[in-house]
């Protein structure tokens, strides 16, 4: 009777610790950290890869770039965004530091770092970035940070 105790118990255990691991499956994530990785080396086309065709983007309320507010479509952000960034600031990153995931919201709290090439004033600047993930695609942006602070890197003193 012990054994037999003993072995249910076991058994209820290991179907309890089998339920509380997270399926890579279910991670939507994972087209997140790849955009990370993808700005980490300059790969755009690794970046847009994980984007759905009519993304929509949003950079922060006053942000030097919301003039564009929403881009939608990739090719809406490469040219909006991330050609600006490119010719307009040197060493610039985005790293993440804690990714927060909620079902198909990831939440990723970073910093922002470069250096104006008009003005040669750098920045180092806290974000969050509010990413919607369906069908392993992302199809939302919301970017927050510091935009006074890129406001003045961009203004010659």
């Amino acid at each position: 009777m012990k054994h037999t105790i003993l072995a249910l118990l076991v058994l209820a255990l290991a179907a309890c610790a089998k339920q509380a691991e997270p399926s890579a499956d279910l991670s939507h994530a994972a087209p997140v950290h790849a955009i990370y990785d993808g700005f980490a080396v300059g790969d755009i086309a690794a970046v847009t890869a994980q984007m759905s065709p009519d993304i929509v983007w949003n950079e922060a309320e006053n942000f030097i770039y919301a003039d564009g507010n929403p881009y939608i479509g990739p090719d809406a952000v490469v040219a909006g965004v991330f050609v600006r960034l490119g010719s307009e600031w040197t060493g610039f990153s985005a790293t993440p530091v804690e990714f927060i995931e909620d079902g198909n919201k990831i939440v990723v709290l970073g910093r922002y770092m470069a250096t104006n090439n008009a003005t040669g004033k750098a920045v180092d600047a806290q974000f969050v970035h509010a990413w919607t993930v369906e069908d392993a695609k992302v199809t939302r942006f919301q970017q927050y940070t510091d935009t006074a602070q890129f406001a003045s890197a961009i203004v010659a003193s």
